[in-house]
């Protein structure tokens, strides 16, 4: 079980890697003013993106932060339906819930 484990992982990095290249880009800059934000990078950036979008079912990375109050990464993810949703993640890449970033967005903690 352990091997399907890392094969579907392995098979969500891919996916995220495909279709969220340009959200990984984008992610990289931080789109808030807050200087004290750092974005995630590097193969940190690659499994928190992939676990974010695993746990949303797809969408597109739109900004990421390391250090962030709820959880030790933040990634923003923008869906389909144009909302976006804030997912908190800790040093594990374990998701610890999500925000989402209007009032009239359903949160999902869990």
């Amino acid at each position: 079980m352990e091997r399907k484990g890392k094969w579907i992982v392995a098979g969500v990095i891919s996916a995220a890697l495909i279709g969220g290249g340009t959200g990984l880009a984008v992610a990289t800059a931080s789109g808030d003013d807050d200087s004290s934000e750092k974005p995630i990078t590097g193969s940190a950036l690659t499994r928190a993106s992939a676990a974010a979008l695993a746990h949303t079912g797809g969408g597109e990375v739109t900004d990421t932060e390391v250090g962030d109050e709820e959880g030790y990464y933040e990634v923003e993810v923008t869906l389909t339906d144009g909302k976006r949703t804030d997912v908190h993640l800790d040093k594990d890449f374990k998701v610890l819930g999500t925000e989402a970033d209007s009032e009239d967005e359903t949160n999902d903690e869990g």
